[in-house]
């Protein structure tokens, strides 16, 4: 199997494409999403490095989702590709991976619920830009 490459601009498009789900998201789930995390609203501040986490983060998710997306090969690199490779990674890993912390640090499901779709549909547009972009 041939390993199709990767297009850093679909890389970026990905990663700025998630950042600005996840503002859109938060921002109308900000109040349910405090509640379930246990935030006091007067307690919460904003600082400008968790902006700057963020984008760097997606940036890293968006070109190890292109980088598994490629490895399906020449001509492979497509808009459902990428749709499926992202909710298999989502299903997966992701989504696993917050229901076993989420479990341990004793949130309730409404946590996992709010942010697992934050992740499903961050995911899901990192994979279809990626693989729209094509190589």
């Amino acid at each position: 199997m041939v390993f199709a490459g990767m297009n850093y601009l679909a890389i970026l498009v990905a990663a700025i494409a998630a950042f600005l789900i996840g503002g859109a998201y938060y921002g109308v789930l900000g109040k349910p999403w405090m509640k379930a995390a246990r935030i006091d609203p007067k307690d919460a501040r904003m600082s400008p490095m968790l902006f700057v986490i963020s984008i760097l983060s997606e940036l890293v998710m968006a070109f190890f989702l292109a980088g598994v997306i490629g490895h399906l090969g020449d001509g492979q690199v497509t808009l459902w590709n990428g749709v499926v490779s992202a909710f298999f990674i989502w299903l997966g890993f992701v989504l696993m991976t917050m229901i076993v912390n989420h479990r341990y640090q004793g949130f309730n499901w409404d946590l996992t619920l709010i942010d697992g779709l934050h992740w499903l549909l961050a995911i899901i547009a990192m994979g279809a830009i990626i693989g729209w972009f094509g190589v």
